[in-house]
């Protein structure tokens, strides 16, 4: 990675690129410590293809700094107007690496964007953003400047890997659709291109599927809410809820697709669906338990209410996917898979019957037919299931892909096995882990994970050859919502640290041992004010501001450093 000037003004960004550059240079010809310029002259001149991206410019950062990007219009009497160029050249894909590829050139009074697709493009955008410093992450202008400035500069760039994912658990602590919204415009602003909705689980359902009302009806709020850990004494004791209408998804996912990013919805099965049975009891396993007394789970944990293997079942959940594909173009649906108990299945008649009628050796094998179901139906329809490592038991599906979210060893089998991966260890990239040691961390949850942990994570386990890597399609960073009652604790979780992230997601870093922490944090120092400018709650570096303290609300902490499995 290339280093530019040194001591350059703040209003420049100080070109403190996050995630970090394939290659920072100086324009052939440029002379030292030359700058480019932006001002209210300055023109969009935008080539076929490229209006979404212009668009986004003005709205984005136009509003921020109150610049107004009028479309270019080339005079013979000035032909060097200032002018940001956009264009899409696909031969960036073979010159730099992939279709997201892109380069950035700043001399003078003109901008050029070329990327190798569209999505290319949008990245080159959010870098030219970057350069024009923290205030053009605002909605509106904090000053009266027309001039803007930074220093002239090339940037070749493109990403490491094509999943660089995001989960947020809406399911447990619900998401209002603008909080969501509001995370799209995060990840795009780190060049995060998954959003995983975790829609539905014990402890609510959180989408509107039309044949099925009292999914949302009765499944969607809960009673009363654990605060803090599971085994802490104290409750919020008012109901707890919320869901996304069908016009809220799609709209959710038209926004993700302007920042192209895509939305990955999960709908948890077998297991972690005792909101599902509540609303319609015959889900569950009837002939073990009165599943008509089930509420929405109001604490955290591993349930045992999970669905029954019959044919009722699958005919219920196809009718939700059939809902689900109509609002979700991605080619991957994750349904889940984990964590799934099997003591009712163990006492009900009706799951041993099925065992024995498809010759199955135990109830993992069950739970393997059912995803196996899945995988078959959603195969149809020229989409892919992607589950959690626990689909491994009992025989994978031919077509599934794998989230490796118990360590490593998931994803090394999985790959193994012609499998492709998605790499999330809970030891490394669950965030919703405590970030330091001490008593002043909110609620905390797990191992510590530093700033400098994240940002040291691998993603492609060392076991794999070169040709079993390749179905590592990547690696996500996954927010899970028991202890994050509200959108600043998600804030505090998630930042600093999905910035780290996000640059081991998108940069060829060298081995962990051998990354350069000192320049991240160099650079996060201007990347903190752009998250300031963003209204961002993160973590300060010196530690949990008052407010973001939860004095008394038990955790559950580990000590020690996370097993390495």
């Amino acid at each position: 990675m290339g280093e530019i000037g040194g001591g350059e003004a703040a209003s420049a960004g100080e070109a403190a690129l996050i995630p970090a550059p394939d290659r920072v240079s100086v324009p052939g010809g440029a002379a030292a410590g030359a700058r480019c310029v932006v001002d209210t002259d300055t023109g969009i001149e935008a080539a076929e293809g490229t209006e979404r991206v212009a668009r986004w410019l003005r709205s984005t950062v136009g509003a921020a700094t109150g610049l107004p990007f009028a479309p270019y219009r080339e005079s013979e009497s000035r032909p060097q107007d200032g002018r940001v160029r956009l264009r899409i050249v696909p031969a960036l894909a073979d010159e730099l690496g992939g279709p997201e590829s892109y380069r950035l050139t700043a001399e003078n009074r003109v901008v050029t964007l070329d990327g190798a697709s569209e999505a290319g493009l949008f990245w080159a955008a959010g870098t030219f953003r970057q350069l024009l410093g923290p205030e053009a992450f605002r909605r509106a202008p904090v000053s009266s400047r027309d001039t803007w400035e930074f220093p002239a500069l090339t940037v070749h760039d493109s990403p490491r890997f094509g999943w660089r994912g995001l989960l947020l658990d809406v399911a447990r602590h619900f998401m209002p659709k603008d909080g969501v919204l509001r995370y799209l415009d995060l990840m795009a602003a780190h060049k995060l291109n998954v959003l995983h909705l975790h829609l539905t689980d014990d402890q609510g359902w959180r989408i509107e599927i039309r044949r099925y009302p009292e999914l949302t009806g009765t499944g969607s709020w809960r009673a009363r809410t654990k605060f803090g850990h599971r085994a802490s004494p104290l409750w919020e004791e008012k109901p707890h809820g919320g869901y996304y209408t069908q016009d809220d998804i799609r709209e959710i996912v038209a926004y993700a697709a302007e920042r192209h990013i895509t939305v990955v919805p999960e709908i948890d099965v077998p297991g972690h669906s005792q909101a599902a049975v509540a609303a319609y009891p015959e889900l569950g396993n009837t002939d073990v338990i009165d599943t008509s007394a089930l509420s929405v789970w109001d604490t955290w944990g591993i349930n045992s209410n999970v669905l029954a293997p019959t044919d009722n079942t699958l005919r219920f959940y196809e009718g939700v996917f059939e809902e689900v594909l109509e609002m979700f173009p991605s080619r991957f649906i994750h349904i889940g898979g984990d964590e799934c108990p099997k003591d009712q299945w163990q006492k009900s008649s009706a799951a041993q019957e099925r065992i024995a009628a498809l010759g199955l050796a135990d109830e993992d094998q069950l739970q393997s037919w059912f995803v196996r179901h899945f995988d078959t139906w959603l195969g149809a329809r020229g989409r892919r299931l992607i589950g959690w490592d626990e689909i491994l038991q009992g025989g994978l599906a031919p077509g599934a892909a794998v989230s490796s979210w118990r360590g490593y060893e998931g994803g090394v089998t999985a790959a193994r096995a012609g499998h492709d991966v998605v790499m999330c260890p809970e030891q490394y990239v669950y965030l919703d882990h405590r970030q330091a040691a001490g008593d002043e961390e909110p609620v905390p949850i797990g191992f510590v994970r530093t700033l400098e942990d994240v940002y040291r994570f691998e993603p492609v386990p060392a076991a794999l050859t070169e040709a079993e890597a390749r179905h590592v399609l990547g690696t996500q960073a996954n927010v899970w919502t028991e202890v994050l009652e509200d959108a600043r604790r998600v804030d505090y979780q998630a930042f600093p640290r999905l910035a780290a992230f996000a640059e081991v997601a998108w940069s060829r870093l060298p081995a962990p041992a051998e990354r350069d922490y000192a320049d991240f944090e160099r650079r996060m120092t201007a990347h903190y004010r752009r998250l300031d400018a963003l209204g961002v709650a993160y973590r300060p570096p010196t530690g949990p501001r008052p407010w973001q303290r939860r004095p008394g609300v038990p955790g559950r902490p580990l000590d020690g450093p996370p097993p390495n499995r």
